[in-house]
């Protein structure tokens, strides 16, 4: 009877951790939920526009066209799906910040005090270096490299580039910048964590330079222009992340000084 009286406790205990466990997957549903209503949202209203709004996108590279040439859709539903794709990647982008609301909700009440200190600021850095990255590679780097595309066309080509290619061309330079302009954030995390520090950072300085070009060589197309465009970004972004970590993260003293003073 005893080991009977034993048992039962630990089968309320299971029922209670499945049911908290529940709790959970029904709060992170209902912010997913939230998530996904907001792009939503602003999908439908981005939808009128979505022509416009690939005007404005190719506008870099229709500027640099040769008169008389234009771009041209080869798949028979490219003209469709081209920019409702492009407006679906934008109602991801202007949703982020409720997206990221959502999952810091979720994450938040498991936090300690000073982890949420340094975390909601992180949090918002982030959504704002993605942002500045995207919008260096449409004001920066677009004209830069279609110019150079253009100009560099053989004698008799015709330059006339798929709208849907294009379209997936664009995406992945928004992405590799967006990305790229994150360094910061993964600087001040590497260092927070204690998996590094600033000094050790420091030393490894030109390494860092050399991954820096080696990642803008796998990410963007093959010409030094974009190539240099990521890179130099990126350093001069690490460069901040480690002074970012001296104001924000000051080392504490050693263990031993501690205990003698």
């Amino acid at each position: 009877m005893a080991s009977n009286k034993q048992t039962e406790p630990d089968r309320d205990d299971i029922d209670d951790r499945e049911l908290t466990f529940m709790e959970h997957l029904v709060e992170l549903r209902s912010r997913l939920l939230k998530a996904c209503l907001a792009i939503l949202v602003v999908l439908v209203v981005l939808l009128p526009f979505a022509r416009r709004l690939y005007s404005m996108l190719s506008e870099p590279l229709t500027k640099h066209l040769p008169e008389g040439s234009s771009m041209i859709a080869i798949d028979v539903a490219s003209p469709f799906l081209t920019p409702f794709k492009l407006a679906l990647l934008l109602a991801l982008i202007i949703a982020i910040p409720i997206v990221m609301y959502q999952i810091w909700a979720f994450v938040a009440p498991a936090l300690y005090k000073h982890e949420k200190r340094l975390a909601r600021p992180l949090l918002y850095s982030a959504v704002v270096l993605f942002y500045m990255g995207c919008a260096f590679a449409y004001f920066v780097v677009f004209p830069l490299v279609f110019g150079f595309f253009t100009s560099v066309a053989p004698e008799g080509v015709s330059v006339m580039t798929d709208i849907s290619r294009y379209l997936d061309f664009v995406i992945t330079l928004f992405l590799a910048f967006g990305i790229a302009f994150e360094v910061p954030i993964a600087t001040i995390i590497l260092v927070a964590t204690g998996i590094t520090t600033v000094e050790k950072l420091s030393k490894v300085r030109g390494f860092v330079v050399v991954g820096a070009f080696a990642i803008g060589m796998l990410l963007t197309p093959p010409d030094i222009i974009s190539q240099t465009l990521l890179a130099l970004p990126m350093w001069l972004l690490f460069e901040f992340g480690l002074i970012l970590c001296r104001i924000l993260l000051p080392e504490k003293p050693p263990a031993d000084s501690e205990a003698q003073a």
